[in-house]
C-alpha cells in the first residue's frame, strides 16, 4: 500500500487502489477473527511470497 503513494498519475486512481487494498485487509482480519481463517486470496498470496 505504501508504494501507491509514490505512483505517478492521478491521485484519485492511487486512492482507489489503496481503498481496495485496505478493504481486503479489513475483510481478511474480520475473517480471521470470526472464522479463524482469512481470505483465501490473501493466504495464497502470502504463501507465494514466502
Amino acid at each position: 500500500m505504501d508504494v501507491t503513494h509514490r505512483l505517478p498519475g492521478p491521485a484519485v486512481r492511487a486512492a482507489a487502489v489503496r481503498r481496495r487494498m485496505e478493504d481486503a485487509r479489513l475483510r481478511h482480519h474480520d475473517g480471521i477473527r470470526v472464522h479463524g481463517t482469512g481470505l483465501p486470496e490473501v493466504a495464497d498470496d502470502r504463501a507465494r511470497a514466502g
